[in-house]
């Protein structure tokens, strides 16, 4: 099983210099995949969350494709509804060959009411126009499949039962971000799916957490190391750790999420 990270590409302490060194790190860390989040139009109630400087994914990645050589580069999940899905397909059909067949791209229907106002595209539309923009990316990449640098691995992401059925019929992996392990389980147990491969959060803690609904991947180290665990035996083949807790000041503060991400790596790679 690969672990990745989920890098911020927002916030009050990002801008190039500090997202060269998170990919540094990234890949310096041995870690096989770099992703980071989506928004177009930063409304007042993203900005709550992600405020500016927010760094467009697709430019950025192909940034930091030439600054790295073996890491996988993706987003998560890259809002779809938002965008023509012919324009995504070439863009991400061209990010895919400059970067030597890294991309992986993690799709998701959205969640900020202010945002599709603002990009005049209905709301209550988001599931039928993600799934009609899966389609024809699919189509897209299956014409241009003979001049591609391979096929990019598709991942949907979202904890619904849409997103799972979505994820069956366009998907090569199901994506849930920030979930507990009984939530992933049930799903699992449930559905046949293409792949797994979540996003989970990362905080560790000094001692265990004792809360039937904590979040996977977080905790004492201890802790993550068994959530890990069960999710490699859930069949996840990639687990991205998400250090990012909702408070943009951390931003600033990149070093502690290094550390926590070091910790991770190494006693992941040193456990029996």
């Amino acid at each position: 099983m690969q672990l990745g990270v989920n890098v911020p590409n927002f916030g009050p302490g990002t801008d190039p210099g500090v997202l060269r060194e998170w990919a540094q790190v990234v890949e310096g860390l041995g870690f096989g995949l770099l992703m980071m989040s989506d928004h177009v139009v930063v409304t007042p109630e993203v900005a709550e969350r992600y405020p500016e400087p927010f760094y467009e994914p697709f430019t950025t990645l192909a940034w930091l494709a030439g600054v790295t050589s073996k890491v996988r580069l993706g987003t998560t999940v890259l809002i779809l509804p938002y965008r023509e899905p012919l324009l995504v397909a070439r863009t991400a059909g061209t990010l895919n060959r400059l970067s030597g067949g890294r991309l992986v791209l993690g799709v998701g229907v959205g969640w900020s009411r202010q945002e599709f106002q603002a990009l005049g595209v209905p709301y209550s539309a988001r599931g039928r126009l993600t799934d009609e923009h899966l389609a024809t990316l699919r189509k897209a990449w299956d014409e241009e499949a003979d001049g591609g640098a391979g096929p990019i691995p598709l991942w949907i992401g979202g904890h619904s039962e849409a997103a799972v059925r979505r994820t069956i019929r366009f998907g090569d992996a199901w994506h849930p971000l920030r979930a507990t392990l009984p939530a992933m389980r049930a799903v699992l147990a449930e559905h046949v799916l293409p792949g797994f491969a979540p996003r989970i959060a990362l905080r560790l803690t000094d001692a265990p957490i004792d809360d039937p609904e904590r979040l996977a991947g977080t905790g004492t180290v201890e802790q993550v190391l068994d959530d890990l665990d069960q999710l490699r035996q859930l069949g996840a083949e990639t687990v991205l750790l998400d250090p990012y807790h909702g408070d943009p000041e951390d931003t600033r503060r990149p070093h502690a999420a290094w550390r926590a991400i070091a910790t991770v790596a190494d006693r992941w790679r040193t456990a029996p």
